[in-house]
């Protein structure tokens, strides 16, 4: 699914995404993308209500959930930073229960190669453990939903 800026759609007043209903657009979505896995990881964040990327960030070596709990704690650490407190979606189920663990449980090899990776990963669960959070983050339902906006289209 193409999350190009409309106008708005017909049916809601406070996006210019074709969201369902039950999606709140006082929100950001964020997602990963890998090509091979390990291989080139990068990921990002969409506003919902505005349709603008927030942030973006590789590609890196690494996994795609590597990239889905960065992206997560990426967006939790951005919001704290700016004062704002919006959902987050995710479409990884792995990346949110990792997130809620404080811990990225990746079975990636540590080498020279990751060794820059595995220093952000350190620092995202360091402030985890350090930043209380009280964002919702929620599961993107894809067969409901369609593709999360933040996806890549890359499938």
């Amino acid at each position: 699914m193409n999350y190009e800026l409309n106008n708005p759609p017909d049916y809601r007043n406070d996006t210019v995404l074709p969201l369902p209903m039950e999606v709140s657009a006082d929100a950001w979505s964020v997602d990963a993308a890998c090509s091979g896995n390990p291989g080139k990881m990068e990921y990002r964040c969409i506003d919902l209500a505005t349709g603008a990327q927030v942030f973006h960030f590789g590609p890196m070596f690494g996994t795609n959930n590597i990239g889905e709990f960065l992206a997560i704690v990426h967006a939790l650490a951005l919001m704290e930073q700016k004062g704002l407190r919006k959902t987050i979606y995710s479409d990884s189920f792995t990346a949110i229960t990792w997130v809620r663990k404080m811990q990225c449980k990746t079975k990636l090899e540590r080498n020279v190669q990751t060794a820059q990776l595995y220093n952000i990963i350190l620092r995202a669960e360091t402030w985890l453990k350090t930043h209380p959070f009280r964002v919702p983050i929620i599961q993107w339902d894809t067969r409901k939903w369609g593709d999360i906006p933040a996806d890549f289209g890359r499938k």
